[in-house]
């Protein structure tokens, strides 16, 4: 078995005990010392978790024994090094936030598409290929001939859809994201708008990479993750991006040779943002991380800014 086991879940399902839940999750996870984040909503459940293997499976086998998430589907990856620093059970408004009422992927969602015939989906010239993530995620990697709404949350993903397409014009849309959970929110949005062909990804990019050969993908580039590992390639490897400890931005091996690099203090997307005093501040962050490197145990790093949680 793999040294850690990471997973990835969610379910649209309607809770209506989310406190309770929330305190049990974390009692469990923390039983178990495994690590991620759970995001807990009236309208379900979405989550990653890390852990040795027979934790991580054990937190699975306790949330399937809720006969609402008993069908509960989850995505497996490995991890050399731990890819959370703590655990956090989170209740929110929405387990991916949309911020458009009455959009229910539990009414209808549109066309799944297996891996395995998604790239003749994407080659039909009809087809308009979407992107539905984030900025700093396309830039880490996406399908090839991909339209990039270059939003910087998911917020603003239907004032794009209202202000770029027409159902009368795009006649069929493809739609992919991370591991799907977007993409259920944007096809119902987008069938709630009008459009009637509404396909996505099943599974999502990770599935895509697992399952589709590399000789075979059209896949450009690695996958972005909300975790430490940072981005993902082909069969689910460990990519070659790196994360700012200043800003949280993924870092290509080209942001690192930058000049406006400064490791724990500033790279290229973050160099103009900060003042002396916070430049300062992160560099004693880095002494602190360096320091707890030494002895062996984890620094537990600050919180993602709001524009790198998953979303």
């Amino acid at each position: 078995m793999p040294e850690l086991l990471v997973a990835a879940f969610y379910k649209f399902v309607q809770l209506s005990d989310c406190e309770k839940l929330r305190q049990l999750l974390a009692d469990e996870c923390a039983r178990h010392g495994v690590l991620g984040t759970i995001l807990l909503a009236a309208e379900g459940i979405n989550g990653t978790i890390a852990g040795n293997p027979n934790a991580v499976r054990a937190v699975l086998h306790y949330l399937r024994s809720d006969p609402r998430l008993g069908d509960l589907k989850h995505k497996e990856s490995d991890a050399t090094e731990p890819p959370f620093y703590r655990m956090k059970v989170r209740l929110k408004k929405e387990i991916v936030t949309m911020g458009v009422a009455g959009v229910d992927p539990r009414e209808r969602v549109g066309t799944y598409v297996n891996p395995a015939d998604w790239n003749a989906l994407i080659d039909d010239p009809e087809v308009l290929l979407l992107d539905t993530r984030n900025e700093y995620e396309t830039a880490v990697g996406t399908f090839d001939g991909a339209v990039d709404p270059r939003i910087a949350s998911f917020r603003e993903f239907p004032t794009w859809i209202r202000e770029h397409l027409d159902p009368a014009k795009h006649k069929k849309v493809a739609m992919f994201c991370t591991g799907g959970i977007r993409c259920e929110k944007a096809t119902s949005f987008l069938l709630s708008e009008g459009f009637e062909e509404v396909f996505h990804l099943q599974g999502g990019i990770l599935r895509y990479l697992e399952q589709v050969p590399e000789q075979s993908s059209k896949w450009q580039g690695e996958c972005f993750v909300f975790d430490n590992r940072v981005s993902l390639g082909h069969h689910l490897q460990q990519g070659s991006h790196t994360q700012c400890h200043a800003c949280r931005h993924p870092l290509s091996k080209a942001d690192l040779d930058s000049p406006h690099f400064r490791l724990g203090v500033s790279c290229p997307w973050c160099y103009k943002t900060f003042t002396d005093a916070q430049r300062a501040s992160a560099a004693e962050r880095e002494r602190q991380v360096n320091l707890a490197r030494e002895r062996h145990t984890n620094h537990i790093g600050p919180r993602q800014p709001a524009s790198h949680q998953a979303s």
